[in-house]
């Protein structure tokens, strides 16, 4: 049985629109990649040394495989998830363990996703399972030992023009700084991602706090030091390259507090004596100064609402975050959203790229936000919908109120790696068949289609993230 990727995968089933995707999509298929969002890692590409092995590479941070798995019974630690260095019997023994459950993935975008890397990546072209998981053990790894499969060597062969890490404002971002002194021409920036130092309900809010006074050199004590503090970290982060900042918080509720309100609150976030709902007014405050700030430096600010972090409880304390245990929940943000958009959303030199995992709100509120606030943005479909349905519900919900030049293009929002081509590749095959239905319709033509697929595909996110 080939792997090889079907040429039609992903376009209509009927044949005339089909042959006009396919033209669509010939024009975009090879632009470069532009990755203004994920979560790789910065060190793969300041020391450039070979990945490990096949286990190491696909499975550990790809919470999408474990998260699966786990799904069906198989433990994190049979998975070689947790902090404990694998020696190889058992890196092959997760490896094998991995393939014999291959199956479980059948209809998923990760099942499209591992296929293309396999046989585009690795030109390995046997059906993976149990049966063969040694073969291609094996092989990935004696390719990982090339100067071709080195980090820097494969951000070039997938032609990624510019990459998007996420930082903590604390860190030194020392790996960004040895990619900019070894004089490799491959661009990775960081993104300023504040969550640990204005989520007081954050594990570590206290002792990033106090982080981040000693290398600011700020009194962090005051709120007014502790958000001289965050200036100058995101001006930092800008100096390295930074473009834009994210925000993960739980739901995407603004307001604005007094100067003596939010001193008082903030005295009390320090203590850890603060409940649920005033942490949400603390972070609802925030989104506002940080607006203000993107407002003076220029910083893109994007906000991920909408997800039940960590709803695991006995998994977060055993493996911590992001270990594929977050659930999508439901989200309102015309109301939320109306104290950070009465006062910034109508500035023209503010970008606000809103993410949600709730799709229920596209059509009802983010998209008649976003079509008549000229500051906000909406970004693609995310995390549990960057499917192939995911990106057509996304389209249809949102064309026909915001149009396309209020969305800023695609982002693959991973830490897979190897995975980015087959993401922008499944992102480029759903817009093109999106836009070939509407050629076929007479709604557009099959010129302004290709100009659309291609601002949807490279145009619009260097655009809107200032890249």
């Amino acid at each position: 049985m080939s792997l090889k990727p079907h040429p039609d995968r992903l376009f209509p089933v009927d044949s005339i629109t089909r042959d006009v995707a396919r033209q669509i999509y010939s024009k975009i298929k090879d632009l470069p990649i532009v990755s203004p969002h994920g979560h790789t890692d910065p060190h793969w590409f300041a020391k450039n040394d070979p990945f490990q092995n096949a286990t190491e590479l696909f499975l550990r941070p790809d919470h999408y495989v474990f998260r699966m798995l786990y799904s069906q019974g198989i433990s994190l630690e049979s998975l070689g998830i947790g902090e404990k260095e694998l020696n190889e019997k058992e890196q092959r023994a997760t490896w094998k363990l991995f393939a014999e459950n291959f199956y479980l993935f059948r209809g998923t975008p990760t099942w499209m996703w591992f296929e293309y890397v396999f046989y585009e990546v690795f030109e390995l072209n046997k059906k993976f399972n149990g049966e063969n998981a040694d073969y291609f053990f094996d092989s990935i790894n004696e390719l990982l030992k090339t100067k071709e499969f080195l980090p820097r060597a494969l951000f070039e062969r997938f032609n990624i023009e510019v990459i998007a890490t996420t930082d903590d404002p604390t860190d030194s971002l020392a790996p960004h700084q040895s990619i900019l002194d070894s004089g490799w021409k491959g661009s990775v920036i960081p993104c300023f991602r504040p969550d640990k130092v204005v989520d007081p309900e954050h594990e570590d809010f206290v002792n990033s706090i106090e982080k981040l006074a000693e290398i600011t050199g700020e009194d962090t004590q005051h709120f007014s030091g502790y958000l001289q503090a965050l200036r100058n970290r995101r001006l930092f982060f800008k100096k390295m390259g930074a473009t834009s900042t994210d925000h993960g918080h739980p739901d995407p509720y603004t307001c604005e507090l007094s100067k003596v309100e939010v001193e008082k609150l903030y005295s009390k976030c320090l203590l850890g004596d603060i409940n649920h709902s005033e942490a949400r007014a603390f972070r609802g405050h925030m989104l506002m100064e940080m607006a203000q700030m993107s407002l003076e430096d220029g910083l893109v600010m994007q906000l991920h609402p909408g997800s039940f972090r960590n709803h695991n409880l006995s998994l977060f304390q055993k493996f911590g975050r992001d270990k594929g245990h977050d659930i999508p929940v439901r989200a309102e943000f015309t109301q939320n959203l109306k104290a950070l958009l009465n006062k910034y959303g109508n500035e023209k030199d503010f970008t606000f790229i809103i993410f949600t995992l709730d799709e229920s709100v596209y059509s009802r509120e983010l998209a008649p936000l976003a079509g008549h606030y000229p500051a906000l943005k909406l970004g693609p479909s995310w995390w549990f919908h960057d499917s192939p349905e995911g990106m057509r519900r996304f389209r249809e919900s949102v064309t026909e109120t915001a149009g396309f030049y209020n969305t800023v293009g695609f982002n693959d929002d991973t830490r897979a790696f190897l995975s980015i081509p087959a993401r922008h590749d499944m992102a480029r095959r759903m817009d093109s068949s999106f836009l070939a239905r509407l050629v076929c319709e007479h709604r557009i033509s099959l010129e302004d289609a290709h100009t659309v697929a291609y601002d949807l595909t490279y145009n619009l996110v260097k655009k809107n993230y200032k890249l």
